[in-house]
């Protein structure tokens, strides 16, 4: 008896046959092994799953060390559930160290949610000469974001260490846009969330600041910081005279925002709400394979400072400081 074939099957077939991967882009020249240190951040299965989304790119998650900070409850809390989730789901083997992790790996993901182990394990992995994204913040004090270059810049070894806000898809379009003339201010609009071990801003204002940076780039000569119980404001001048100004979202309410206004000689413009991971997570797969760094580590070395800068501003009462004095 002859077989029948569906139309929704004909459709499901032509679908199937239709589907093409991706070719991968001239820079994805061979397989890369990927490692994860630190598992107590959403980064960790999202960036996962993105490369497994992503074959063209030639880079695979393979092994994991969960780290975490036993007395930071937003790392305690989830370093567990991440680690369990990228091995069931993705089969990432779980090891015991960063010393193991290295020796499976060819480039590493440094996704600690706490800043203040970075140090410790970017450490071995730079010794070891392996590239490196360090998620923010890149360190949890200047010294230590200082010792982590200086250690990259010894060894030889590309690392970058960014927000994913700086590759919001707006930020292109308003950077570029001549009708306003020239940019005179910049105002970067993003949730600050405290934590103890960090200067206030390094925890997620520094989604605002990079954001800040991406549109100014490198040149603050001197900040300060106002704080009052409804509103956290730190207004920076460039030595261009440029000023640029993050204001802390404070209330829920308030995070749709645009994240950055751009006021120009002849006008204004800003981008959307916060976006997603996809910018970021394309740039550190390009990263892992060129060894070039999508952000100049002086530029980042120069947002740790801004942000120590704001700190100590907020503790004298809103003085000014200029970033020269922690250099």
């Amino acid at each position: 008896m002859p077989s029948t074939i569906t139309a929704s099957a004909v459709i499901a077939l032509a679908a199937l046959s239709m589907q093409q991967p991706a070719p991968s882009p001239a820079w994805a020249t061979k397989p890369l092994r990927a490692g994860i240190i630190g598992t107590d951040t959403s980064h960790v299965p999202a960036f996962t799953k993105a490369f497994r989304e992503h074959p063209e790119w030639k880079i695979t998650v393979v092994a994991a060390y969960k780290g975490g900070s036993p007395d930071f409850p937003v790392s305690a809390n989830r370093v567990e559930g991440f680690a369990k989730t990228i091995h069931e789901e993705y089969g990432v083997e779980l090891v015991d160290s960063v010393e193991a992790l290295v020796a499976k790996v060819d480039v590493v993901l440094l996704e600690s949610v706490d800043g203040r182990p970075h140090l410790a394990q970017a450490t071995p992995a730079l010794k070891a000469g392996k590239r490196m994204f360090i998620d923010k913040p890149l360190a949890a004090s200047l010294e230590d974001a200082r010792r982590i270059a200086q250690l990259a810049r010894e060894t030889g070894t590309p690392i970058f260490s960014t927000s994913s806000v700086r590759f919001h898809p707006d930020i292109p379009r308003v950077r570029n846009d001549k009708s306003i003339g020239d940019v005179t201010r910049v105002q970067a609009n993003y949730t600050l969330n405290v934590v103890p071990f960090h200067p206030d801003l390094f925890y997620y204002g520094i989604h605002g600041v990079e954001a800040l940076y991406a549109v100014m780039g490198k040149g603050c000569e001197r900040l300060t910081r106002k704080v009052a119980p409804d509103s956290d404001v730190t207004t920076c001048v460039w030595k261009d005279g440029r000023v640029g100004v993050y204001n802390a979202l404070l209330q829920k309410a308030d995070a749709k925002q645009p994240v950055l206004v751009l006021t120009g000689t002849k006008g204004s413009t800003s981008t959307g709400t916060p976006s997603n991971y996809d910018g970021l997570i394309a740039e550190i797969a390009e990263f892992f394979h060129t060894g070039k760094p999508p952000v100049d580590l002086a530029e980042t070395l120069e947002i740790i400072q801004f942000m120590t800068a704001a700190q100590i501003s907020k503790e004298k009462g809103g003085a000014e400081v200029r970033l020269q004095d922690l250099r």
